[in-house]
């Protein structure tokens, strides 16, 4: 079972969310929260597998709420799901270690695609938002981060990073690779050298910050 905390300030949509979820099998949302403080204490609390996180919230701003998560538990897996699609809310949210980024618009089926992408340490941006994400960080890139030295990815490294962008996991990587699963984590973790990231997260942004790859 995947255990899902659901972090919203509006009691309806908690509710309609908590019931959507709980249609699938593999679902069990094991609590609520308001705001970015009690997400905090359920967090801590309920250990919950994924966190759908709102960015909008009284008392709390959610990607403030996602570092203190993330310095609380470094492996918790954050998917926000809001109606906010701004390039500045994107990209703070996934600078603050946000696994994946959806609007409240998605289809259900995106959703709970997005939830099991997450949950097995893969990220996942809805189209629209990658393509703001892209354009968020070539401005950043014209303005302070040209020229900054990266080593060379090889070709196969190359395409386990394109499919990584795309939310693929490691099972799936493997197969549309023709390698083994062992074999994708070798080559993720040289990436995530290469690159100077620690998660997929980071190497996602960073790929689209340096132009590495193309949506």
């Amino acid at each position: 079972m995947i255990r899902l905390l659901i972090v919203d300030d509006h009691p309806v949509v908690r509710e309609g969310l908590s019931a959507m979820l709980s249609t699938q099998r593999d679902f069990e949302v094991v609590g609520e929260a308001r705001d970015g403080a009690e997400a905090e204490q359920q967090v801590e609390a309920l250990s919950p597998d994924v966190v759908l996180m709102d960015l909008e919230m009284p008392n709390d701003d959610g990607p403030e709420a996602i570092r203190r998560i993330r310095a609380q538990r470094p492996d918790a897996r954050v998917l926000v799901l809001t109606a906010y699609d701004t390039d500045e809310r994107i990209f703070d949210a996934v600078q603050a270690g946000a696994q994946g980024y959806l609007l409240k618009g998605a289809p259900r089926d995106e959703l709970f695609r997005a939830i099991r992408v997450v949950n097995e340490g893969g990220s996942l941006l809805e189209p629209v938002v990658a393509h703001k994400l892209l354009g968020r960080m070539g401005q950043m890139l014209s303005h302070d981060a040209a020229g900054v030295p990266v080593e060379q990815l090889t070709e196969r490294e190359l395409d386990v990073l394109r499919l990584l962008v795309k939310g693929a996991r490691n099972k799936e990587i493997a197969a549309q690779l023709y390698i083994t699963e062992r074999t994708v984590k070798f080559h993720t973790g040289i990436i995530f050298q290469k690159l100077g990231v620690t998660n997929r997260s980071e190497a996602i942004t960073a790929a689209l910050q340096r132009r590495l790859v193309k949506l």
